[in-house]
């Protein structure tokens, strides 16, 4: 939450002349409400269901960015569709500067608790090591701003994916 998955994978589809996909945006398109509503009404069981659907027919697909949601590692089914989908990018960005980013935003159900800070940082101990598992190129989102990561990710993605 607050890596800019989106804000990169946006850039990074201009520059390579791939479509863009937001897995978040596309649940949000096809079940016509919010995620924080899917979350209130079938919990966050409910929504990663979504979510694996969503991701299995986007890793089925060719020519496409796709920014997944921040917990989309926690399934096992998901992790190997993306390791064996694409080149996948985990942008590593530490909790406090996920906790500045995100501190305003309202849209954010798994920040809704009294300490955000401390639940950026479990969220981050229980998910960085799936995200190191499925990685094909660990970047580290906290430091560069979005223009010199897409730079680096538009190098990475015309050695590795032959673009």
């Amino acid at each position: 939450m607050g890596a800019g998955k989106t804000t990169v994978a946006r850039a990074l589809s201009r520059r390579i002349g791939y479509r863009c996909v937001d897995s978040d945006h596309e649940i949000e398109a096809r079940t016509g409400v919010s995620i924080p509503t899917i979350f209130e009404i079938e919990g966050e069981a409910g929504f990663r269901r979504r979510e694996a659907l969503v991701i299995a027919e986007l890793t089925r697909e060719h020519g496409l960015v796709v920014a997944t949601g921040g917990g989309a590692v926690l399934l096992p089914e998901n992790r190997e569709r993306l390791r064996t989908g694409g080149f996948v990018v985990y942008l590593r960005v530490p909790p406090r500067v996920l906790h500045e980013r995100t501190r305003q935003d309202r849209n954010r159900p798994l920040l809704r608790v009294a300490d955000p800070l401390a639940r950026l940082e479990t969220l981050f101990a229980e998910r960085d090591p799936l995200y190191r598992e499925v990685a094909d190129l660990i970047v580290d989102g906290g430091r560069g701003n979005a223009q010199s990561i897409t730079q680096l990710l538009a190098r990475e993605a015309a050695v590795r994916c032959k673009l």
